[in-house]
């Protein structure tokens, strides 16, 4: 068991007293005697090792700075005590280790400047991420035969055909919501009836697309992010441009028209199934009977909200893939970097497509589609 580290003081003349020093001071014993030499008042004229039995450099920068705070002379030192003790001499004891903090007024303009400045970097490799596709999209147009037929067919399955069930049960029950709320609020002026105009409209023109864009972009546009991610952690991605096949043309190509195309036929499939919803609540709730609240829909919902719909979610479906595919190339260094990617990529998809719906609802209102 190691020797507990002890001081004391022997009065030594004039000069004041002589700290004596005794035990092993290394990092495991010099606690306690730290904190009671820290709390010592008075002049000191010497710091004696003499009864020091170990010590390592914790205990060497502990006698140095304690000799320098009282300006005291080190004595009794061995040679290995003098070796250590010279190479923590020079070492500042009483520097601040923690990094100055700015005042908040300072930080938040400071941390905006410094995001600002990378957007710009940000948006550099987002144009030439989409010179690249264009340049693949030329170079497989003019070789079609290099087309990755199978590679698309198997996204889109992964992108709409698995995803029937998780979007037909959330437009069924968003198509509930609407119905049954909208209804408790037409009821106040006696217009229940026009609970079918809401459903109808709310679901073709914005729900139904928005809400299955949103849902793409948690579940396709994560995993593109994830899987191309992944990829080019463990180096597929270097491995396939080595022996000439164009990661572009075979892994973001075909996820890009994946997702564009899966997301016209989600789109409609969650408005449709919405507007089934809808008649649920219509059938119990209000009386009206199911056929009825369908063959409604028909004469009440101008046929351009059904365009409007259609002509959004290719739109949606190519921002969810680019995000999707752009983060994902981006991964560098560990794995870590994987979730934080995937992560941007979700949450800028989100952002874009609901930015994109509101210009989208400015526009079709001013060309008289409103």
């Amino acid at each position: 068991m190691q020797e507990a580290a002890q001081y004391s003081l022997v009065e030594d003349g004039a000069g004041g007293p002589r700290l004596e020093l005794s035990g092993t001071l290394t990092l495991r014993a010099i606690g306690a005697l730290e904190r009671d030499l820290q709390a010592l008042s008075g002049p000191i004229a010497a710091v004696d090792l003499t009864a020091v039995s170990e010590i390592d450099t914790v205990g060497a920068w502990v006698v140095c700075r304690l000799a320098r705070e009282h300006q005291a002379d080190i004595t009794g030192a061995s040679a290995a005590a003098e070796r250590l003790l010279g190479a923590v001499r020079g070492i500042d004891a009483t520097c601040d280790m923690r990094p100055a903090r700015l005042p908040v007024w300072e930080r938040v303009p400071v941390a905006l400047g410094e995001k600002v400045y990378a957007s710009r970097a940000g948006l550099y490799g987002v144009v030439g991420f989409l010179g690249q596709i264009l340049i693949g999209a030329a170079s497989l147009l003019r070789n079609p035969g290099r087309f990755p037929i199978r590679g698309l067919v198997h996204q889109m399955e992964l992108v709409g055909v698995t995803a029937l069930p998780i979007i037909g049960l959330m437009s069924f029950l968003i198509g509930i919501v609407i119905a049954q709320q909208g209804s408790v609020q037409l009821e106040q002026f006696g217009a229940e009836a026009l609970t079918v105009n809401l459903v109808g409209r709310i679901t073709l023109r914005e729900l139904g697309v928005l809400m299955t864009a949103i849902m793409v972009a948690g579940r396709s546009g994560s995993a593109f992010a994830a899987q191309l991610g992944t990829m080019k952690l463990t180096e597929e991605i270097d491995a396939m441009r080595t022996i000439g096949i164009s990661p572009i043309e075979v892994l973001v190509i075909p996820r890009i028209l994946a997702a564009t195309f899966m997301m016209v036929l989600l789109g409609f499939y969650a408005s449709v199934v919405a507007i089934v919803g809808g008649a649920v609540v219509g059938e119990l709730e209000l009386g009206i009977p199911f056929w009825t609240f369908l063959s409604r829909i028909q004469e009440v919902v101008p046929e351009h909200d059904l365009w409007v719909g259609l002509i959004k979610a290719p739109v949606f479906g190519l921002i969810v893939a680019l995000a999707g595919c752009y983060n994902g190339l981006q991964v560098r260094g560990n794995s870590e970097e994987v979730g934080r990617r995937t992560t941007m990529a979700v949450v800028s998809a989100i952002f874009t497509v609901i930015v994109l719906d509101a210009f989208f609802a400015v526009f079709f209102t001013e060309i008289g589609w409103g």
